[in-house]
Protein backbone atom coordinates (compact mmCIF):
# COMPACT_ATOMS: atom_id res chain seq x y z
CA UNK A 1 0.00 0.00 0.00
CA UNK A 2 2.93 2.81 0.86
CA UNK A 3 4.38 1.57 -2.41
CA UNK A 4 0.68 2.53 -4.15
CA UNK A 5 0.77 5.55 -2.44
CA UNK A 6 4.24 6.71 -3.21
CA UNK A 7 3.31 6.24 -7.46
CA UNK A 8 0.28 7.85 -7.05
CA UNK A 9 2.37 11.01 -5.57
CA UNK A 10 4.82 10.43 -8.15
CA UNK A 11 2.64 10.16 -10.93
CA UNK A 12 -0.48 11.53 -10.30
CA UNK A 13 -1.94 11.22 -13.63
CA UNK A 14 -2.82 7.72 -12.94
CA UNK A 15 -6.08 8.58 -11.05
CA UNK A 16 -9.05 10.67 -12.31
CA UNK A 17 -8.69 14.82 -12.72
CA UNK A 18 -12.77 14.84 -12.01
CA UNK A 19 -15.06 12.34 -11.44
CA UNK A 20 -18.83 12.49 -8.83
CA UNK A 21 -19.72 10.55 -5.94
CA UNK A 22 -20.62 7.69 -7.58
CA UNK A 23 -18.08 7.52 -10.48
CA UNK A 24 -16.14 3.83 -9.70
CA UNK A 25 -13.39 5.00 -12.19
CA UNK A 26 -11.13 5.98 -8.96
CA UNK A 27 -11.70 2.82 -6.87
CA UNK A 28 -11.01 1.22 -10.40
CA UNK A 29 -7.67 3.05 -11.05
CA UNK A 30 -6.68 2.46 -7.55
CA UNK A 31 -6.90 -1.20 -7.65
CA UNK A 32 -5.52 -1.24 -11.30
CA UNK A 33 -2.29 0.44 -9.63
CA UNK A 34 -2.26 -1.60 -6.63
CA UNK A 35 -2.12 -4.57 -8.57
CA UNK A 36 0.31 -3.44 -11.35
CA UNK A 37 2.97 -2.16 -7.82
CA UNK A 38 2.58 -5.53 -6.83
CA UNK A 39 3.73 -7.15 -9.93
CA UNK A 40 7.16 -4.92 -9.71
CA UNK A 41 7.98 -4.79 -6.59
CA UNK A 42 9.84 -7.16 -4.43
CA UNK A 43 8.02 -8.43 -1.67
CA UNK A 44 8.44 -11.83 0.64
CA UNK A 45 6.51 -14.73 -0.64
CA UNK A 46 4.16 -15.87 1.70
CA UNK A 47 4.77 -19.30 3.92
CA UNK A 48 1.41 -20.60 2.20
CA UNK A 49 0.00 -19.43 -0.52
CA UNK A 50 -3.44 -20.00 -2.07
CA UNK A 51 -2.03 -21.49 -5.14
CA UNK A 52 -0.50 -24.16 -2.90
CA UNK A 53 -3.32 -25.13 -0.84
CA UNK A 54 -5.81 -24.70 -3.15
CA UNK A 55 -4.67 -25.84 -6.60
CA UNK A 56 -5.40 -22.68 -7.63
CA UNK A 57 -4.91 -21.59 -11.26
CA UNK A 58 -2.53 -18.46 -12.07
CA UNK A 59 -4.63 -14.99 -11.26
CA UNK A 60 -7.70 -17.28 -9.87
CA UNK A 61 -7.22 -15.80 -6.39
CA UNK A 62 -6.92 -12.34 -7.68
CA UNK A 63 -9.78 -12.44 -9.76
CA UNK A 64 -12.05 -14.73 -7.16
CA UNK A 65 -11.29 -12.20 -4.36
CA UNK A 66 -12.10 -8.79 -6.68
CA UNK A 67 -15.39 -10.62 -8.35
CA UNK A 68 -16.98 -12.35 -4.82
CA UNK A 69 -15.19 -9.66 -2.09
CA UNK A 70 -15.17 -6.45 -3.96
CA UNK A 71 -18.02 -6.46 -5.60
CA UNK A 72 -16.73 -5.86 -9.08
CA UNK A 73 -17.95 -7.16 -12.35
CA UNK A 74 -15.80 -9.19 -14.91
CA UNK A 75 -15.32 -5.91 -17.00
CA UNK A 76 -14.22 -3.97 -14.30
CA UNK A 77 -11.73 -6.89 -12.83
CA UNK A 78 -10.50 -7.38 -16.61
CA UNK A 79 -8.94 -3.93 -16.24
CA UNK A 80 -7.54 -4.02 -13.05
CA UNK A 81 -5.93 -7.03 -13.60
CA UNK A 82 -5.15 -6.24 -17.31
CA UNK A 83 -6.79 -9.34 -18.98
CA UNK A 84 -9.58 -10.21 -21.06
CA UNK A 85 -13.14 -10.43 -19.33
CA UNK A 86 -13.06 -14.08 -20.82
CA UNK A 87 -9.67 -15.09 -19.17
CA UNK A 88 -10.93 -13.45 -16.10
CA UNK A 89 -14.73 -15.39 -16.42
CA UNK A 90 -12.34 -18.59 -16.40
CA UNK A 91 -10.29 -18.03 -13.60
CA UNK A 92 -13.30 -17.35 -11.21
CA UNK A 93 -14.66 -20.13 -12.23
CA UNK A 94 -11.55 -22.71 -11.92
CA UNK A 95 -11.05 -20.94 -8.37
CA UNK A 96 -14.54 -21.36 -6.95
CA UNK A 97 -14.14 -25.02 -8.20
CA UNK A 98 -10.64 -25.37 -6.58
CA UNK A 99 -11.35 -23.63 -3.23
CA UNK A 100 -15.04 -25.82 -3.27
CA UNK A 101 -13.65 -29.02 -3.74
CA UNK A 102 -10.73 -27.96 -0.81
CA UNK A 103 -12.58 -26.65 1.74
CA UNK A 104 -16.16 -28.77 1.40
CA UNK A 105 -17.70 -28.97 4.72
CA UNK A 106 -20.06 -29.80 7.39
CA UNK A 107 -22.56 -27.07 8.46
CA UNK A 108 -25.00 -26.13 11.31
CA UNK A 109 -27.48 -23.96 10.43
CA UNK A 110 -28.92 -22.13 14.10
CA UNK A 111 -32.36 -20.63 12.43
CA UNK A 112 -35.87 -20.32 13.82
CA UNK A 113 -37.99 -19.28 10.63
CA UNK A 114 -38.20 -21.94 8.84
CA UNK A 115 -38.27 -20.32 5.06
CA UNK A 116 -35.11 -18.82 6.12
CA UNK A 117 -33.45 -21.94 7.15
CA UNK A 118 -34.61 -23.71 3.92
CA UNK A 119 -33.28 -20.76 1.99
CA UNK A 120 -29.57 -20.87 3.66
CA UNK A 121 -29.49 -24.94 3.09
CA UNK A 122 -30.27 -24.57 -0.72
CA UNK A 123 -27.35 -21.97 -0.30
CA UNK A 124 -25.05 -24.17 1.32
CA UNK A 125 -25.56 -27.10 -0.59
CA UNK A 126 -25.68 -25.37 -3.96
CA UNK A 127 -22.32 -24.64 -2.84
CA UNK A 128 -20.61 -28.22 -2.60
CA UNK A 129 -21.48 -28.31 1.58
CA UNK A 130 -23.14 -30.68 3.61
CA UNK A 131 -25.69 -29.03 5.86
CA UNK A 132 -25.51 -31.74 8.58
CA UNK A 133 -27.71 -29.72 11.42
CA UNK A 134 -30.70 -27.53 11.68
CA UNK A 135 -31.44 -26.20 15.12
CA UNK A 136 -34.22 -24.09 16.26
CA UNK A 137 -33.06 -23.12 19.85
CA UNK A 138 -30.03 -22.77 22.17
CA UNK A 139 -30.39 -25.86 23.87
CA UNK A 140 -30.84 -27.75 19.90
CA UNK A 141 -28.19 -26.14 18.47
CA UNK A 142 -25.60 -27.09 21.86
CA UNK A 143 -27.16 -30.82 21.34
CA UNK A 144 -26.54 -31.08 16.88
CA UNK A 145 -23.19 -29.70 17.29
CA UNK A 146 -22.16 -32.24 19.45
CA UNK A 147 -23.43 -34.69 16.99
CA UNK A 148 -22.29 -33.57 13.59
CA UNK A 149 -19.15 -32.16 14.75
CA UNK A 150 -19.86 -28.94 12.32
CA UNK A 151 -16.93 -27.29 10.35
CA UNK A 152 -19.19 -23.73 10.01
CA UNK A 153 -21.63 -22.41 11.88
CA UNK A 154 -24.52 -20.22 10.48
CA UNK A 155 -26.58 -18.42 13.28
CA UNK A 156 -29.39 -16.02 13.74
CA UNK A 157 -29.87 -14.27 17.05
CA UNK A 158 -32.97 -14.65 18.24
CA UNK A 159 -34.42 -17.65 18.30
CA UNK A 160 -37.81 -19.22 18.49
CA UNK A 161 -38.27 -19.84 22.21
CA UNK A 162 -36.69 -16.24 23.05
CA UNK A 163 -33.28 -17.78 23.62
CA UNK A 164 -30.19 -16.79 22.17
CA UNK A 165 -28.00 -17.90 18.98
CA UNK A 166 -25.28 -15.80 20.32
CA UNK A 167 -25.16 -17.37 23.52
CA UNK A 168 -25.60 -20.79 21.38
CA UNK A 169 -22.55 -20.11 19.45
CA UNK A 170 -20.49 -19.07 22.42
CA UNK A 171 -20.99 -22.71 24.10
CA UNK A 172 -20.52 -24.10 20.32
CA UNK A 173 -16.82 -22.14 20.72
CA UNK A 174 -15.84 -24.08 24.08
CA UNK A 175 -15.73 -27.43 22.39
CA UNK A 176 -15.35 -26.74 18.66
CA UNK A 177 -12.82 -24.21 17.33
CA UNK A 178 -14.91 -23.42 13.98
CA UNK A 179 -15.92 -20.19 12.24
CA UNK A 180 -19.47 -18.33 12.67
CA UNK A 181 -20.99 -16.35 10.16
CA UNK A 182 -23.49 -14.37 12.20
CA UNK A 183 -26.78 -13.94 9.79
CA UNK A 184 -29.86 -11.72 11.87
CA UNK A 185 -32.04 -8.27 11.97
CA UNK A 186 -30.25 -7.48 14.72
CA UNK A 187 -26.44 -7.08 14.19
CA UNK A 188 -26.21 -4.34 17.04
CA UNK A 189 -26.89 -7.07 19.97
CA UNK A 190 -23.27 -8.11 18.58
CA UNK A 191 -21.37 -5.00 19.28
CA UNK A 192 -20.56 -6.23 22.50
CA UNK A 193 -16.32 -6.74 22.80
CA UNK A 194 -17.53 -10.19 24.24
CA UNK A 195 -16.77 -13.16 22.74
CA UNK A 196 -17.34 -14.31 19.76
CA UNK A 197 -16.24 -11.49 18.11
CA UNK A 198 -18.80 -10.70 15.21
CA UNK A 199 -15.68 -11.92 12.58
CA UNK A 200 -18.33 -12.89 9.96
CA UNK A 201 -22.02 -11.04 9.73
CA UNK A 202 -24.41 -11.41 7.11
CA UNK A 203 -27.53 -8.40 7.74
CA UNK A 204 -31.27 -9.74 7.12
CA UNK A 205 -32.79 -9.65 4.65
CA UNK A 206 -29.53 -10.84 2.55
CA UNK A 207 -28.68 -11.65 -0.94
CA UNK A 208 -27.29 -15.29 -2.04
CA UNK A 209 -24.32 -13.75 -2.61
CA UNK A 210 -23.18 -12.10 0.40
CA UNK A 211 -23.96 -15.16 2.14
CA UNK A 212 -21.96 -17.67 -0.72
CA UNK A 213 -19.31 -14.86 -0.34
CA UNK A 214 -18.75 -14.77 3.41
CA UNK A 215 -19.45 -17.99 3.52
CA UNK A 216 -16.12 -18.65 1.19
CA UNK A 217 -14.33 -16.04 3.43
CA UNK A 218 -14.99 -17.60 6.47
CA UNK A 219 -13.84 -21.42 5.41
CA UNK A 220 -10.72 -19.64 3.48
CA UNK A 221 -9.18 -18.36 6.38
CA UNK A 222 -9.92 -21.72 8.03
CA UNK A 223 -7.85 -22.91 5.82
CA UNK A 224 -4.77 -20.75 5.83
CA UNK A 225 -4.65 -21.38 10.02
CA UNK A 226 -4.68 -24.90 9.55
CA UNK A 227 -2.56 -25.40 6.78
CA UNK A 228 -0.31 -22.70 9.19
CA UNK A 229 -0.40 -24.79 12.35
CA UNK A 230 0.37 -27.87 10.48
Amino acid sequence: MRLTLETILIEPEHLPGSYSADDKRPKLALFRLFHSVLQTAELPSPSLPATEIYDMPPGGMEALLLTVVEGFSLAETAFILDETEEVIAGQVSRAKAAIAETIRSRVLIIEDEPLIAMHLEQIVEDMGHEVSGMAMTHEDATIRAHEVLPELVLADIQLADGSSGLDAAREILETFDVPVIFITAYPERLLTGERPEPAYLVTKPFKAETVIATIGQALMARSFKRAETN
